[in-house]
């Protein structure tokens, strides 16, 4: 296995063009600078004028075309400092667009202020006058009774880079400050880093290896255990005086107001996820285990593959051609969006060190996505591929149909479009090859990839998360022993006797920059739920499921989660999407153990 290169060394076709978004780098500066002087242009304009409806429409009007233009240089900023953490020219690029939204932020937090203060009537006449800004009126009076006074509104606008601060602060000892050198195995040295450890190591069929990397991994994680838990209250304890301030009961209450959704669905998603599936989740590890031929399961092992020995690599030409036959059901348009996303560089596969670690898809509006991962040769990547793409396709829809206000669906629905691909590749997978060798491995890739890192890897940081704001709710703080307690108890709980929580395993809270996203990990599995059950509609009714799907696509944030499930014909406000889904998981995880036992009478 190969030393990371640096980025500059990495092949050009192998990496993004962000050409579209800033020409000429030394333009930033310039462009920033203008747009500073355009948002307190604006606030001079527009501040105490909003007093009827036809001024509100005018203002908005204004605001949305001001805040497009932010869209393409604050991401050209954001995307090049992820490729590249040690980067100091993008380092500092970022930290300049940081200030300067900040200032900006300060600048415009009048207008909601203003249209808050306004009586409902004008905003309902303004909603009838101008429908665009329907549903963004609607979704504002429904924030009227956690409104603050304008003043204090503009005082945590100007703090908004400041209250990014724990979030970058992680970032930059995971990907800057740690590292993790080399690590021994077997007499062998190998280089090990945190790309390395999540993409390759953890996935290495050699036992002795793959925990040794494992444990050298953790004790690098565990030297900055302290540092990285402080950082994390930090970014908690502010979500909590934001909560108070804003008059929420609770910091779960406060994170799930602007997902649109109850508690109720929160909850659901995570009690009856960590009940009914790890029975399932077991038996998939000891298959696991018995595969590969290992005395004890450890956690160390989870991620290894169901057949070492079959386990084909692939080209990332190979990878779009698995694309372009699993998408071929969604209709030519969408497929277009597809081979433009490979022809015009939206993505960046190369692996480099300080490059941001797991895979992401940004998507600016008045532009097209851009997806970040770190290539393997491995089915699961195809897998990580086709999902980044999944979000590409959704808001290259949602965009082209809603205006820059409505473009922004809720979180809760945030992972369906891109878990949909998953499916769909999946679909395809096993229905166009009859080998049982192959259709296992098919099927252990959808248990491992799909449902393992939705179902599993992500509803436990839920669940490790419900259990940190409930600490903190009740006036708690956290450190390093506490977070590492929580994140153990979670574990054990969800997997039993049946795997063997390693030491270190407790320390995978400091591996996830999710938690510092709000209420994040649980919508995995809330929009895995959704796309199983749509991608079962479009296997049984093909062109009417897609129509109905494409049409959700589009709707982008004028419909609540709930509505644009609907949409799609599935009913998020019962249980049954959610147990029909554990029940798939536990028929797929059926498959491979009926597979395993053909295949070895075969071999024998």
């Amino acid at each position: 296995m190969k030393v990371l290169p640096l980025r500059k060394d990495v092949a050009v076709e192998e990496t993004w063009d962000l050409t579209d978004l800033l020409s000429n780098e030394a333009d930033f500066e310039p462009t920033l600078a203008q747009l500073v002087e355009d948002a307190l242009s604006f606030e001079q304009q527009y501040k105490g004028t909003i007093t009827n409806a036809q001024k509100v429409i005018d203002v908005l009007t204004a605001f949305e075309e001001l805040q497009k233009k932010f869209v393409p240089i604050g991401t050209y900023a954001s995307l090049n400092l992820e490729t590249d953490r040690t980067n100091d020219v993008a380092q500092m690029r970022a930290a300049k667009f940081g200030t300067a939204i900040g200032k900006v932020s300060s600048a415009l937090s009048f207008v909601r202020s203003e249209l808050l203060a306004l009586d409902e009537a004008v905003l309902q006449e303004a909603a009838t006058l101008s429908p665009l800004y329907k549903r963004y009126l609607e979704e504002l009076l429904k924030q009227k009774p956690h409104q603050l006074h304008p003043e204090v509104e503009k005082a945590l606008a100007a703090f908004s880079a400041t209250f990014d601060a724990p979030y970058k602060t992680y970032n930059t000892t995971k990907l800057v400050d740690m590292d993790f050198g080399e690590f021994e195995a077997n007499g062998e040295k190998h280089p090990l880093s945190f790309v390395l450890y999540e993409n390759d190591w953890e996935f290495e069929a050699n036992t002795d290896v793959r925990r040794a990397a494992f444990q050298a991994f953790s004790s690098k994680l565990r030297d900055y255990q302290h540092t990285t838990a402080q950082v994390y209250n930090t970014h908690i304890q502010q979500e909590k005086t934001m909560a108070d301030l804003r008059g929420f009961n609770s910091v779960i209450d406060y994170l799930l107001f602007d997902q649109d959704v109850d508690r109720s669905l929160y909850n659901r998603q995570i009690d009856l996820i960590t009940k009914e599936l790890a029975p399932h989740m077991r038996r998939y590890a000891t298959l696991i285990q018995k595969a590969n031929g290992i005395d004890q399961m450890t956690f160390a092992d989870l991620k290894i593959a169901l057949d070492p020995e079959y386990d084909p690599r692939l080209s990332m030409a190979e990878a779009k051609e698995y694309v372009e036959k699993a998408l071929a059901v969604m209709g030519n348009d969408y497929n277009q969006l597809m081979e433009r996303a490979f022809n015009e560089r939206w993505i960046d596969y190369a692996p480099n060190k300080g490059k941001s670690t797991g895979a992401f898809c940004s998507s600016p509006y008045g532009s097209h996505p851009y997806i970040l991962m770190s290539w393997n040769e491995q089915m699961n990547e195809v897998f990580t591929l086709i999902h980044e793409l999944g979000h590409a396709g959704h808001f290259a829809n949602t965009y082209e149909h809603q205006s820059y206000l409505n473009s922004r669906p809720s979180l809760y629905f945030i992972e369906a479009p891109s878990t949909m691909n998953e499916m769909l590749l999946a679909n395809y997978l096993l229905t166009h090859n009859e080998d049982l060798r192959f259709k296992r491995w098919v099927i252990s890739n959808i248990v491992a990839k799909t449902y393992y890192h939705n179902f599993v890897t992500h509803l436990l940081e839920a669940a490790y998360q419900r259990k940190v704001y409930e600490l903190i709710d009740a006036g708690e703080a956290v450190n390093a022993t506490i977070l590492n307690q929580l994140k153990r108890s979670v574990l054990e709980d969800f997997w039993g006797d049946t795997v063997a929580i390693s030491e270190g395993a407790e320390l995978t809270w400091m591996r996830q920059p999710h938690y510092y996203m709000g209420l994040y990990p649980y919508t995995y599995s809330a929009g895995l739920t959704i796309s199983t059950q749509v991608s079962q509609r479009i296997l049984k009714e093909g062109a009417p499921a897609v129509e109905d799907w494409l049409a959700v696509l589009r709707a982008g944030g004028t419909k609540s989660p709930v509505e644009l499930a609907q949409m799609a014909g599935v009913d998020i406000t019962t249980d049954q999407p959610l147990r029909d889904t554990i029940a798939y998981i536990g028929h797929l995880i059926d498959e491979l153990e009926r597979l395993t036992v053909e295949i070895e009478a075969v071999q024998q």
